[in-house]
C-alpha cells in the first residue's frame, strides 16, 4: 500500500532526525539500512552520490519490501528531472534536492510524492512556499546556523525547516537548532561516519543512531 506524502511528512517530522548516507557497496548499503531500522528509524534518505546509487537503491527497495516494511525509503541529491524519474521508477517514496529545482518538484507532484528542496536564501524559501512546499532542507546548515533560522522563522510561520550539514551528534547542538525553530534535522557523516562505512563498523553506526534517537526523544 502506497503511503501518502502527508503521512510521510508526518513521519519525518515525528522522527525529528532524517539519516542520510551513500555506500558504493550494495550489501553494505542494505546492512546500514537494517541497523537504522533495528534502532527504530523509519525514514531514511539514500543519497545519489555515486555511479552505483540507482542499482543499490533498487536492491534496498527490495530489502525494505521484504524485511523492513515500515521503512520509508527516500532518495536525496536529486538535481534534475531525469534522476527524479529513474529513482521514482525504482520505488523512491520521497525526494530531497540540494537546491531549488522546479522540474524535480513538478515530477514529484505528478507522482504525488513528497519533495524536500534545498534552500539557502529567503528568495528560495519564498519560491518553495509559492510552489506549495511544506518542508525545506536548509543547506548547507554549517554556513547558516541556528541564528539564521531564528531570524527568518517569523517570515515563514507555516514553513517547516530541516537543516542538513552542520548538525552535530551532541544534545547542545541539536537542541540549539530546535530552539531556533527547526522541525527536523538531517544527519549524514556526523551520524554515519566515513570511517564507520569504510571499516564496516555497524556497531558504531548503531551506537551513534541510538544516541541521536535518545536526544530527540528527550526533547519531546
Amino acid at each position: 500500500m502506497k503511503r501518502s506524502k502527508e503521512d510521510i511528512l508526518k513521519q519525518i517530522l515525528g522522527q525529528k532526525v532524517l539519516p542520510l548516507y551513500f555506500c558504493e557497496d550494495t550489501d553494505e548499503s542494505i546492512e546500514v539500512l537494517k541497523v537504522l531500522y533495528e534502532v527504530g528509524i523509519r525514514s531514511v534518505e539514500y543519497t545519489n552520490r555515486g555511479k552505483g546509487a540507482l542499482k543499490n537503491f533498487k536492491e534496498m527497495r527490495k530489502a525494505c519490501d521484504k524485511e523492513m516494511k515500515e521503512m520509508i525509503l527516500g532518495i536525496g541529491t536529486i538535481k534534475n528531472g531525469q534522476a527524479a524519474k529513474e529513482f521514482i521508477s525504482a520505488g523512491a517514496e520521497f525526494i530531497v534536492s540540494p537546491g531549488m529545482v522546479k522540474e524535480v518538484i513538478d515530477i514529484a507532484n505528478d507522482h504525488k510524492l513528497l519533495c524536500i528542496p534545498g534552500c539557502m536564501t529567503p528568495t528560495e524559501i519564498i519560491t518553495a512556499e509559492n510552489l506549495g512546499i511544506g518542508l525545506v532542507k536548509l543547506f548547507p546548515g554549517s554556513m547558516l546556523g541556528p541564528g539564521y533560522v531564528k531570524s527568518i522563522k517569523p517570515l515563514f510561520p507555516e514553513m517547516k525547516f530541516m537543516p542538513t550539514g552542520g548538525v552535530s551528534l551532541n544534545k547542545e547542538n541539536i537542541q540549539s537548532w530546535f530552539d531556533a525553530g527547526v522541525n527536523a534535522v538531517g544527519m549524514g557523516s556526523k551520524l554515519i561516519s566515513k570511517t564507520a562505512l569504510e571499516q564496516k563498523d555497524y556497531q558504531a553506526i548503531r551506537k551513534a543512531t541510538e544516541e541521536v534517537v535518545r536526544i530527540v526523544r528527550e526533547m519531546e
